[in-house]
């Protein structure tokens, strides 16, 4: 891979590990860095004191739990004052050809909602406020890559991953947030109807279904959710119905048909449909494509 953005198509396309290519723990007493871009993809975790970091012609204050995620080739500079030291956390990585076994960037995106959005921001850095969950991972991380260092063995995969993952959450959701100005009741009336509809997609549910399950009127339901998910309830709940069926197609040998009813869908012609329109494959198509990939990889 020639570019090795964060948000390279190539990341979606085929199949790429990450590597780290660099990591440290680092108490700066005082230090003004000269402007500099790098191949890698950086993490810097404030873990006590604060600093400035400049990127993009913008200045950006951090302190305790501040975490700044700056794609390759972002230029950009850390400052720390005298008298106001800063102990930060920084990992940098690039990808490199799926080796092994292990899921691939690719394939985990195929199980992460939250990770394929993420994949095409296509944002120069992204900073926010880390509830604890980041340091943990990522300490763990440089823990592991400490006791490894000459090989990528598959917990630093597995660790990376669960790294990937909890950063795309925690960015989409910082996202959301900022995006929809609705209240803080409004968001818990959203999340609560992602949640019916994740525990109840293999149901026949309609809109006023999930809005007794809110406690609100269906018309408000729709306006809400729509405007903070970007999508209509009925949407979300197809997307993620054709979500479970691609991963019951690709992981498991249960005929089409049952898989019809394994997702909340009555009619196997409806289905194919409807898999068809989100995918461009029927959901036999996308199996055997499936199945090719997977032992290709094996070979």
């Amino acid at each position: 891979m020639s570019n090795f953005s964060l948000y390279q198509h190539e990341l979606l396309t085929n199949h790429y590990h990450p590597k780290v290519n660099a990591y440290y723990f680092k108490q700066w007493d005082f230090h003004h860095m000269d402007f500099h871009a790098h191949k890698e993809v950086e993490i810097m975790y404030v873990i006590n004191g604060q600093c400035v970091v400049e990127a993009e012609q913008e200045t950006i204050q951090m302190k305790k739990g501040d975490v700044i995620l700056l794609d390759a080739n972002v230029p950009h500079r850390l400052l720390v004052e005298e008298g106001s030291p800063c102990r930060m956390l920084n990992i940098e990585f690039t990808f490199v050809s799926k080796v092994g076994s292990f899921p691939s960037i690719k394939e985990l995106t195929d199980h992460s909602v939250s990770l394929n959005r993420f994949l095409v921001l296509k944002r120069p850095y992204v900073v926010f406020k880390d509830p604890d969950e980041i340091y943990h991972s990522l300490k763990t991380l440089v823990l592991e890559l400490d006791n490894e260092r000459s090989i990528q063995d598959p917990m630093v995969y597995l660790l990376f991953s669960q790294l990937l993952i909890q950063l795309s959450r925690m960015i989409i959701n910082k996202d959301e947030n900022e995006q929809y100005d609705l209240s803080q009741q409004s968001n818990v009336y959203v999340k609560q109807a992602v949640d019916y509809l994740h525990q109840n997609y293999d149901r026949d549910i309609q809109i006023k279904d999930v809005a007794i399950a809110v406690s609100l009127h269906s018309g408000y339901l729709h306006r809400i959710f729509k405007q903070q998910m970007k999508c209509t309830i009925l949407d979300y709940l197809t997307r993620l119905r054709i979500q479970k069926a691609k991963m019951l197609l690709k992981e498991t040998e249960i005929p089409v048909i049952e898989i019809t009813h394994y997702v909340g869908v009555n009619s196997r012609q409806y289905f194919s449909m409807l898999f068809k329109k989100y995918t461009g494959q029927t959901p036999n198509e996308y199996r055997k494509l499936a199945k090719k990939s997977i032992q290709k990889m094996n070979y």
